[in-house]
């Protein structure tokens, strides 16, 4: 059986993450607190972030950009789209 987890941006009991995404306490944090689904809709909108503004990850602007937006998308709350996308509708 798979690990569950209380899903910080859904509210709800949903499958957890295998491992911690990455090392330190902010990685534990993650583990114990995000579903995989939520984890995977954020790489998802973090691919689409640094892709369509051109992001440099070398930049400690960008990633303290990332990072704001992601705790943001985790949590639930509004976070930036590219400039003109349109979410695929259902």
């Amino acid at each position: 059986m798979s690990r569950t987890v209380f899903c910080r941006k859904y509210q709800r009991e949903m499958e957890g993450l295998d491992k911690p995404p990455f090392p330190g306490p902010k990685g534990q944090e993650l583990f114990e607190h995000i579903s995989r689904q939520a984890w995977q809709e954020w790489i998802a909108h973090q691919t689409m972030l640094i892709n369509e503004k051109k992001l440099n990850m070398m930049d400690m602007t960008a990633r303290t950009y990332l990072t704001e937006q992601r705790d943001r998308f985790l949590s639930g709350q509004s976070v930036d789209q590219a400039e003109g996308y349109v979410p695929p509708s259902p």
